[in-house]
């Protein structure tokens, strides 16, 4: 049932505001060289690996190996973020381009955040149970994004663990709603961003 309720919603959503990502696709594209989309590989539903989709928020590079953590994560005040980027990422607007991930079945609107597939290889030798958090499918915003934000480091990641096991053992549609209500106050505050 929330699958389908979550590709409906896409799929409505997608509507209304693709023509609004059509504009900000043209500004990222006028004020930097390279793509409007950025693809990362990350782990996803049953731990197999996807192509997450998000507005391009950082100078184009050239992409960095799957085993480069340090080039998987994002510092505060990163000099790689763009002027546009910044507020893309503090808004989350960058994050919506992964309706279409919704609509292909790779993840949910609510649920633990993917992580790029160098991060969550590292993670999953170094955190016990972490694969735990594959049962679910991956999401846009989860309990770990309105309570903690970004994280930058094996502990924090591990405190992130807490929030996603939280969420597994208790999910349920008053949680969801909870979630999405927070997510907008996240949104407004750009609590977490980088």
């Amino acid at each position: 049932l929330k699958e389908k309720a979550d590709w409906i919603a896409a799929l409505l959503a997608l509507v209304v505001i693709g023509p609004f990502l059509l504009i900000v696709a043209i500004l990222i594209r006028i004020e930097t060289k390279g793509p409007a989309l950025y693809r990362q590989t990350r782990t996803g539903y049953r731990g197999k690996p996807f192509t997450v989709y998000k507005l391009r928020t950082m100078v184009a590079a050239e992409p960095a190996a799957a085993a480069d953590r340090q080039a998987a994560i994002t510092r505060d005040n990163d000099p790689r973020v763009t002027r546009i980027g910044r507020v893309l990422r503090r808004t989350r607007i960058d994050e919506l381009p992964q309706i279409i991930n919704i609509l292909n079945g790779e993840m949910s609107w609510i649920g633990p955040r993917p992580e790029a597939q160098g991060l969550a290889d590292w993670f999953e030798t170094a955190l016990p149970f972490y694969r735990y958090r594959y049962i679910v499918r991956p999401g846009i915003t989860g309990w770990a994004q309105v309570n903690q934000g970004h994280v930058s480091d094996e502990q924090q990641v591990l405190e992130k663990l807490h929030y996603d096991f939280f969420y597994i053992k208790n999910f349920s549609l008053w949680l969801d709603v909870l979630i999405v209500f927070r997510t907008m106050g996240t949104i407004v505050s750009g609590f977490g961003a980088r």
